[in-house]
């Protein structure tokens, strides 16, 4: 598959245009290979929003989903630096999605990425296999690779919310478009979004741009 291993953390949040320049700094310099760092982990990828809400966006993939519940990630969330405690208590808007990587086609990655969030509302083996159908980088000029992540609803609690407030969208899925250029999302995404046949309410849209990525290799 193109999407490196079985599991997926999604992370996106908006922080006050005060704290951003600290923020990206904490992100690029700590956050993002402390994160790869952990046992299990494989890559990490930080986005901005070209158009799209929350304005920054984080995917980390993992070996297994089971990594995602890990007692190595466990641990890692219960002993935050005081730079990350710092820069987790601006977060606003959080959205923490723990999910499974059920369906990745294509090759590659782009520099561009559509993602459109979705509520199933039972019935979830037939939306997958509907939702499978449109997986097809081959129809999408300028399209790379597509795929849809599943959330885990027990594990997909914001890290910055009371772990007793209700979260309804704790089960949704996402469908992610990797592009070449921001330009080739919008006819991408309308097949997922725009398809009543699909059926299950698209709860929100976005387009971002990759900011870099960072490997295991990368860090020894």
């Amino acid at each position: 598959m193109p999407m490196a291993g079985k599991g997926m953390l999604l992370t996106s949040m908006n922080v006050d245009a005060a704290d951003e320049a600290e923020f990206n700094r904490w992100y690029d310099r700590e956050h993002l290979e402390e994160r790869v760092a952990i046992q299990g982990f494989l890559e990490a990828r930080r986005y901005v929003a070209h158009d799209g809400n929350p304005k920054y966006l984080s995917l980390y993939s993992t070996e297994t989903f089971e990594v995602l519940d890990s007692p190595a990630y466990r641990t890692a969330l219960a002993n935050q630096t005081a730079w990350s405690k710092a820069n987790i208590a601006r977060f606003q808007n959080m959205i923490r999605a723990v999910a499974r990587i059920t369906v990745s086609r294509g090759t590659g990655r782009g520099a561009a990425l559509g993602i459109v969030r979705l509520r199933p509302s039972g019935g979830e083996e037939k939306l997958r296999a509907a939702l499978s159908e449109q997986l097809d980088p081959a129809q999408l000029d300028g399209i790379i690779s597509l795929h849809l992540i599943e959330s885990d609803p027990a594990l997909s609690k914001p890290i910055t919310d009371d772990p007793s407030t209700p979260n309804p969208g704790a089960g949704d899925w996402f469908v992610l478009i990797d592009a070449t250029d921001v330009g080739a999302l919008p006819a991408a995404m309308l097949r997922f979004s725009g398809n009543i046949a699909l059926k299950p309410p698209t709860i929100s849209n976005g387009i971002y741009r990759l900011m870099w990525d960072l490997a295991k290799s990368d860090i020894g």
